[in-house]
C-alpha cells in the first residue's frame, strides 16, 4: 500500500474524538504486524478507545517517537461538497476529515515503516498514536505513563501536526472549564422569591473580561501572536423563557498561557468570583474540560538541530495551536511540532492536503530511519 492507498483507508474510519476507536487503532495495528513491528494497544479508563503504541528496532535503546493522534472533529458542516470520510483527489488536492490535522501524517509514517523494516536500526524508531487529543489531549497522558515499561527514554519526539514540514519549538499552554451556577426558578414577576442564575453569572462575567483585559497588559513573549496570554469566554448558556427566573446557567471558558504560566492559574480568579456567590444560595460548580502545558523547546536543544538536518531548514520559534508534544516536556522528553499540511486547512469543510506534503513527510522519517540505522 502506498501513502495514499492508507490515506484513503484511515479517512474512511470516522473516528471522531469522544467515541470508540476500535475500529481504526485495530486496522493500524494489523497493519504494522503485517510488516513486522512490534505493537501493542493500550485501552484506556474509558474502555472503548485505546492508544498504540509501536516499535521498529531495539526497544531497550533510546530513539525516537513519531507522535499522532487518531481523532478528528466532527464533520457535520454543510458547506462539505463531498462526503467528508471519503477521500477525494482532485489533481494534488486530497480532500477529507482529517487529511491535514491529522491523518495525513499518520499514512505517512505508515507508508514509511516497509523501509524501516528493511533497516538494521541501532536506534528504535517509535509509533505512539492516540485517542481524543481533539477533546482536550485526554488520551496520550495515558499513554506517556507507560512509557517507561514500553521502551528506553526516547531521545525525542516528533509531533506530526500540521505544520508545512517545518519544524516548531514552541506553543502556549491551555486549559479549558465550565462554571455551572445553579439559582432558584420562580415567575419573573416576583424576582424577590427566586435566585437568577444568569444574573449571578454576570458577575463571573466581568471577571472573565477583566482578567483577559489584564493579561493583555504583560507578561510578554515575543515568539508568540499574541504575545500575552490570553483568557476568553467561549460559551453561555441559560433560561428557558423570558417570564422565568433562570435557574441554571453554564459558562465556558478557555485559556492560554505562555510559557512559564499555568494557564489553570489564569481561570481561578473567575472561579473565585463564582464561590463568592455560595452564600447568597447559589449552588457553584467546576468542571475542568481540558489542560495541557505549553511547549518550549531551547533553541540549541539536539532535537531542534536534528530536524533543521532533516527538512533543511531552522525551526520556527512559535505556532498559536496547541499540540501533545507540551505533554511530553513536561514528562521530560524533548518534543518538537513537525507534519504535513497547514493549520489553516484543519476543522473546516473540504479539509484537504497536497500529495507533495505526504511525500516530504514519507521521506524526512526514511531519512530519519537512515540515521537511525547500524
Amino acid at each position: 500500500m502506498d501513502v495514499f492507498d492508507i490515506l484513503d483507508r484511515l479517512v474512511a474510519f470516522a473516528s471522531v474524538a469522544g467515541e470508540p476507536n476500535g475500529d481504526i487503532a485495530g486496522w493500524i495495528a494489523s497493519y504494522l504486524k503485517e510488516r513486522g513491528a512490534k505493537v501493542i494497544l493500550l485501552p484506556g479508563p474509558e474502555g472503548d478507545r485505546s492508544n498504540l503504541f509501536a516499535t521498529i528496532g531495539p526497544a531497550d535503546v533510546p530513539g525516537y517517537i513519531l507522535s499522532g493522534h487518531m481523532d478528528v472533529v466532527p464533520a457535520g458542516e454543510p458547506q462539505w461538497t463531498s462526503d467528508p470520510f471519503t477521500l477525494r483527489r482532485q489533481d494534488e488536492r486530497l480532500y477529507g476529515r482529517g487529511t491535514t490535522d491529522m491523518k495525513g501524517f499518520l499514512a505517512a509514517a505508515l507508508a514509511a515503516v516497509p523501509a524501516l523494516t528493511k533497516l538494521r536500526l541501532a536506534r528504535p524508531i517509535h509509533l505512539a498514536f492516540s485517542y481524543d487529543e481533539e477533546v482536550g489531549c485526554r488520551g496520550v497522558p495515558h499513554l506517556i505513563a507507560r512509557l517507561p515499561e514500553l521502551c528506553a527514554k526516547p531521545l525525542g519526539v516528533i509531533v506530526g501536526e500540521p505544520s508545512g514540514m517545518r519544524a516548531v519549538r514552541g506553543h502556549k499552554g491551555k486549559a479549558a472549564a465550565r462554571l455551572t451556577i445553579h439559582g432558584r426558578p420562580g415567575h419573573s414577576s416576583r424576582p424577590d422569591l427566586g435566585l437568577n442564575a444568569i444574573h449571578a453569572m454576570a458577575s463571573a462575567l466581568s471577571a472573565a473580561v477583566s482578567e483577559a483585559e489584564q493579561l493583555a497588559q504583560g507578561p510578554f513573549d515575543p515568539i508568540f501572536e499574541p504575545a500575552y496570554s490570553s483568557l476568553q469566554a467561549g460559551v453561555i448558556a441559560g433560561g428557558q423563557s423570558v417570564n422565568i427566573i433562570p435557574d441554571i446557567c453554564t459558562l465556558d471558558l478557555e485559556a492560554r498561557a505562555i510559557p512559564g504560566v499555568d494557564p489553570a492559574s489564569l481561570l481561578a480568579p473567575v472561579k473565585a468570583r463564582a464561590e463568592a456567590l455560595v452564600p447568597q444560595g447559589y449552588v457553584v460548580g467546576w468542571t475542568p474540560i481540558s489542560a495541557y502545558p505549553a511547549l518550549s523547546l531551547p533553541r540549541d536543544a539536539a532535537l531542534a538541530a536534528l530536524l533543521c538536518e532533516l527538512t533543511g531548514e531552522a525551526p520556527l520559534a512559535a505556532v498559536s495551536y496547541g499540540t501533545e508534544a507540551g505533554l511530553y516536556q513536561a514528562a521530560g522528553i524533548d518534543a518538537i511540532i513537525c507534519g504535513p499540511g497547514d493549520i489553516g486547512r484543519a476543522h473546516k469543510p473540504d479539509e484537504y492536503i497536497l500529495a507533495d506534503e505526504l511525500a516530504a513527510c514519507q521521506r524526512m522519517i526514511e531519512v530519519l530511519g537512515a540515521r537511525c540505522a547500524a
